[in-house]
């Protein structure tokens, strides 16, 4: 591979302009998953379409986290899986609740169910990354306090 698409896609680093930037490839291709899941869920297996909201945005929640561990944030390796896990969670969760709301306000204001979608996924991808880049601030600041009264 050439030296200039390791360096940008998958060499460890915590420049969060880098970051940001593989976030955006991992953020879209889960977007892709979630808001995919939404219509085929609603369109072709009759879901009310919040219960398939809601299915999409776990399916892509899952694709975002394992893709984000694996290309974005893969220099945080943090020593408390479950800590991280569950900080993680608590984020997914946030962000759930931000986008069936969002979801359900543009539609009821008169949009497509599929653009209040669109519309909901960039502004909850906004919160998501910041909240997932202090997540990882957290655990190690956590870690290091952890390793000194050890």
């Amino acid at each position: 591979m050439k030296k200039w698409l390791y360096k940008i896609f998958l060499e460890k680093t915590d420049d969060i302009k880098l970051q940001f930037f593989r976030y955006l490839f991992v953020g879209g291709f889960a977007a892709v998953i979630n808001i995919g899941s939404l219509y085929i869920f609603t369109e072709f297996a009759h879901l009310y379409y919040l219960i398939a909201n809601v299915l999409g945005f776990i399916l892509g929640l899952i694709t975002n986290y394992l893709l984000s561990k694996w290309l974005v944030f893969s220099k945080e390796n943090s020593i408390n899986k479950i800590l991280e896990f569950t900080i993680y969670t608590i984020i997914g969760v946030i962000g759930l609740g931000l986008d069936t709301t969002l979801v359900w306000l543009f539609t009821n204001m008169g949009l497509y169910y599929m653009l209040s979608k669109i519309i909901s996924t960039v502004l909850v991808f906004i919160w998501n990354f910041f909240a997932r880049k202090i997540l990882y601030v957290i655990i190690n600041k956590i870690e290091r306090k952890k390793s000194k009264n050890e």
